[in-house]
């Protein structure tokens, strides 16, 4: 199991990846299916986050990472916000997000996944990283917490509005 960034060699994992959510969790998927428009396009737009160039209204740097099995299948993304100089961020969407394709939720890969990009959050000057969950997410909660995650409160969203768990992790 390894985090790599997102490259246009990795086009057919990136469409079974969809796949995946197209067949089983399509509101989840949403954020993935604009690669499908063009691969291309979208590959150049994660590059481009990691910079902060061309970054949509509200957006902060950002970079991005599959997570994969030695076999080149994508089992999950996660995003790590270079701050969260937004209140979105600061309240709902904090410094890392994180999914797991359908197929492959509840083995425990979150947890793993989670792990493997602290140490890639800690080397982006992150001293302590927000996490979010839903408050009715006990899985990404569990993944939070085993990561060391400190839920430090629940709060409203405003963008979303339902109870948002916040979890601290000192990297």
């Amino acid at each position: 199991m390894r985090l790599v960034v997102p490259s246009l060699e990795l086009e057919d994992a990136f469409f079974a990846f969809c796949n995946d959510y197209e067949q089983y969790d399509v509101e989840n998927g949403q954020y993935y299916f604009e690669g499908r428009v063009s691969f291309s396009d979208y590959i150049q737009r994660l590059c481009d986050n990691v910079k902060g160039i061309n970054l949509k209204d509200g957006y902060v740097p950002c970079s991005c990472f599959w997570f994969m099995k030695n076999d080149n299948t994508i089992i999950g993304a996660i995003r790590i916000r270079h701050n969260i100089a937004s209140e979105f961020l600061e309240v709902e969407g904090g410094h890392i997000g994180y999914d797991i394709a359908p197929s492959y939720r509840g083995q425990g890969y979150g947890k793993t996944m989670l792990c493997l990009a602290l140490p890639k959050a800690k080397a982006l000057g992150i001293k302590r990283a927000l996490i979010t969950a839903d408050e009715d997410n006990w899985p990404s909660r569990k993944v939070i917490e085993a990561n060391g995650g400190e839920l430090e409160n629940i709060r409203l969203g405003k963008v979303f509005p339902k109870p948002v768990a916040r979890y601290w992790i000192t990297l």
